[in-house]
């Protein structure tokens, strides 16, 4: 599978958005992990794929460069509200759902990689670390954007997306981490 084929299955797939670049193009910010630990998401320490127990940035950026290229996603949707979470985790579940079952194409044409979510792993509901317990995905589990310190609004810029609020309108974006 090409590369424009992998974003043309993208598109297929109800993405609004997506574009192959190179992992070294990619610019992350370790400040960034600090918005992690004010917990306003109420994961941070909550769940195996966010901060603290994720990794580092330094470990979570180093997992993104020891692949070549990244597909790099972005969906849109009407949010009229932006006080009701509930159609926002909707989409973010949709966005990730997606993700994950393009991952097992990929796989299957020969692109191993990994998926990163526009929100943290769901999986499991609650995650296993509330519970004692090992990963029951470690091989699917998804970090978010924001738990590798990427600077999302450089990387939508870099690939032609829309970054900016605009109101009523919910921007998304993951990734397909791959060589």
């Amino acid at each position: 599978m090409t590369y424009s084929e992998m974003a043309a299955l993208a598109l297929e797939n109800g993405f609004d958005k997506a574009k192959v670049v190179n992992t070294a193009d990619i610019l992350f910010d370790f400040s960034f992990v600090k918005y992690c630990a004010e917990n306003l998401c109420g994961n941070y320490g909550a769940n195996y794929t966010c901060p603290p127990d994720c990794g580092t940035p330094e470990i979570m950026r180093e997992k993104i460069l020891s692949h070549k290229k990244a597909l790099v996603l972005q969906s849109r949707w009407d949010i009229a509200d932006f006080s009701d979470f509930t159609p926002i985790k909707a989409a973010k579940a949709h966005h990730n759902d997606v993700s994950l079952k393009m991952a097992d194409i990929f796989r299957k044409c020969g692109h191993n990689g990994f998926v990163v979510g526009a929100s943290n792993c769901t999986l499991c509901t609650p995650c296993r670390i509330t519970l004692g317990e090992k990963c029951a995905h470690p091989d699917t589990a998804y970090c978010c954007m924001s738990a590798y310190c990427i600077h999302v609004k450089d990387l939508a810029e870099k690939c032609g997306m829309d970054y900016d609020f605009v109101p009523g309108k919910l921007s998304l974006f993951g990734m397909y981490v791959f060589d």
